[in-house]
C-alpha cells in the first residue's frame, strides 16, 4: 500500500488518490514539478547518496525535510521502503512511500531483455515528474511485452534507460554516457565502486553499429541497484547471460552501499 502526504512548513496532511496502484500512477495525479526516488537501507534509517536526491529538489529546506522523512518512515521499521519526493513548480512538496519490493533473484542471475525507444527528455539534466506522463504509452507497451527497460537513443546513440542509467562494457573498459543524460545518484556511487575495483571507466555512449562488440551490459537504479543485460532489441549481449565484471561490480556496489548510505 502507498501512502502520500503533502508536506508544510508546519504540518503533513496525508492525501488519498482515486489511482494509488504505483508511485507514478500518484505522480501523474500532482502538477509538474521535479522529483527523486530511492530506497531505504538499514530498516528504514539510512539512504545511499540521500544528499544528492535532495538537490534535486530546488530552494527545499533539506534539514526539515529529513526530520519529516524520518517520522512518515517510523511505521514501516524494521522493513524497508521505496520513497519519492516531489516538489510542484509552484513549490508544494509531497512524500510518497510504498514498502519495498525487491526484484526476484533470477533477474540478477539471468539478467533482462530491453529495447531502444526514440523518446526524449525535454531537459535532460532535470528529473521532470512530465516525463512519467510523456513515456505513458512506452511504459504500457513494455510492461505488456514483458520487456524490462527501454533505452533512450539520439542521433544512433544509446544514453540511458527511461528509468535507469546505461553501461557497457568493451575490452575491460566500462563505459557510459555523460552528456544528454540524467546523472543518476546509482550512477555515480557504481562509477566510484568501479574506479575503486581497479577498473577503467570512460564516458562515450554507445553507438547503434558497436553494439556487437558489446562483451556486457547493465542499468542502474536506485531501488534496483546493477541489473545486467543479455539483450538489445534483438541483438543478444555477450554470451547471452551477466558478465564477470557486471557481477563484480554487483558485489562491489553492494559492499559500497553499505560503508557509505547516508543516515537520514
Amino acid at each position: 500500500m502507498i501512502r502520500t502526504w503533502k508536506i508544510t512548513k508546519t504540518k503533513f496532511d496525508e492525501l488519498h488518490f482515486d489511482n494509488e496502484s504505483s508511485l507514478d500512477a500518484i505522480t501523474r495525479q500532482l502538477p509538474d514539478g521535479y522529483y527523486s526516488t530511492f530506497r531505504t537501507y538499514d530498516s528504514c534509517t539510512r539512504v545511499i547518496g540521500l544528499s544528492a536526491h535532495l538537490r534535486r529538489l530546488p530552494n527545499v529546506d533539506a534539514s526539515s525535510l529529513r526530520r519529516n522523512l524520518l517520522h512518515l518512515l517510523e511505521p514501516y521499521r524494521p522493513g524497508e521502503t521505496r520513497v519519492r519526493i516531489m516538489l510542484t513548480f509552484a513549490g508544494k512538496l509531497y512524500i510518497a512511500i510504498e514498502p519495498l519490493k525487491l526484484l526476484q533473484p533470477e533477474v540478477y542471475e539471468k539478467g533482462v531483455s530491453v529495447e531502444t525507444t526514440e523518446i526524449r527528455r525535454k531537459s535532460p539534466r532535470v528529473k521532470s515528474t512530465a516525463f512519467i506522463s510523456a513515456s505513458d504509452e512506452e511504459r504500457t507497451h513494455l510492461a505488456q511485452e514483458k520487456i524490462f527497460e527501454a533505452l533512450l537513443v539520439k542521433h544512433g546513440k544509446i544514453l540511458e534507460g527511461m528509468t535507469s542509467n546505461f553501461f557497457y562494457v568493451r575490452g575491460k573498459t566500462l563505459y557510459t554516457a555523460q552528456r544528454d543524460i540524467l546523472l543518476g545518484v546509482t550512477r555515480t556511487m557504481v562509477i566510484r565502486a568501479a574506479r575503486g575495483s581497479g577498473l577503467e571507466v570512460r564516458y562515450s555512449p554507445l553507438e547503434g553499429h558497436q553494439l556487437s562488440a558489446v562483451k556486457e551490459a547493465f542499468i542502474t537504479s536506485s531501488s534496483r541497484g546493477i541489473v545486467p543485460v543479455i539483450q538489445i532489441d534483438e541483438m543478444k549481449i555477450g554470451q547471452g547471460r551477466p558478465g564477470n565484471i557486471t557481477k563484480m561490480l554487483m558485489t562491489a556496489y553492494d559492499e559500497y552501499v553499505l560503508r557509505k548510505a547516508e543516515k537520514i
